[in-house]
């Protein structure tokens, strides 16, 4: 597989990622990380203080927070800037994002870095790993 075509697969599937938080038009389908993962996948927050998720762990408190009627609404992440690195079946992305939305009636954004680890398997790249900080 060429380079250009796994670039363009893990631009594809971060944008997938970023979209499963997104409620603007309903409820966020969190859910989506588990296809979007390998079992066994690992989420690291690194602010304010360590926190390590299994993909269940963190997803379920994600679909109450932005479901229809949670407490975050009208909200969205994307990706400001990446530098992604491939090597044969592995990669890696660092990314900056920002986020916007609306958490308990008043205003929510703010941005940071999260950063990928991808490998190829024979379904199409997944997500390893992923670990954020959101700026201070």
């Amino acid at each position: 597989m060429s380079h250009v075509m796994s670039q363009t697969e893990i631009d594809a599937l971060v944008a997938d990622f970023f979209g499963a938080f997104d409620n603007r038009g309903g409820a966020a389908d969190v859910g989506r990380l588990r296809r979007l993962m390998v079992p066994g996948g690992v989420i690291v927050n690194t602010r304010p203080s360590l926190a390590v998720w299994t993909v269940e762990e963190f997803v379920e408190p994600r679909e109450k927070l932005l479901a229809r009627g949670g407490r975050l609404v009208g909200f969205s992440e994307w990706e400001t800037a990446s530098h992604t690195e491939i090597v044969g079946d592995l990669a890696t992305r660092t990314g900056e994002y920002r986020k916007s939305g609306t958490m308990d009636g008043a205003p929510y954004e703010g941005g940071g870095t999260k950063m990928f680890q991808f490998v190829r398997t024979a379904e199409g790249w997944r997500i390893v790993a992923f670990s954020w900080f959101d700026e201070s």
